[in-house]
């Protein structure tokens, strides 16, 4: 089972995406805080990361450039989400895929598996 790792600090949109992507058959571990995906990562190891661009400690950016410049995180797939205009700054950071937000939570799963393979 793909094990993703969800990024947001709004906790409403992280029990809608979790039900959403347990439902389509994904593991599901989640992070409130932008300083805690590199340790989550490590206990973790998850496939794949969804990640708001704006968070409370940390702009999401800022955790993708630390993700790349891992040796054991750098090959993480990244799909960032935001309702801001960012989509360049965080393809230049490393992201793999934006979505504009409010995205179709559907949509989500399949970016996903394409993603992870």
């Amino acid at each position: 089972m793909p094990k993703v790792m969800i990024v947001d600090d709004d906790r409403v949109t992280v029990n809608l995406l979790r039900t959403l992507l347990e439902l389509d058959g994904f593991e599901v571990v989640t992070a409130g805080r932008g300083m805690d995906v590199l340790p989550l990562c490590g206990k973790q190891h998850p496939d794949a990361i969804l990640m708001d661009y704006h968070l409370a400690d940390i702009d999401g950016v800022e955790i993708v450039r630390s993700l790349r410049a891992h040796p054991d995180f750098h090959s993480i797939p990244v799909i960032m989400a935001s309702g801001l205009d960012v989509e360049d700054e965080a393809r230049a950071a490393g992201v793999q895929k934006f979505l504009v937000k409010p995205f179709e939570p559907g949509e989500l799963a399949g970016i996903l598996k394409q993603l992870i393979k």
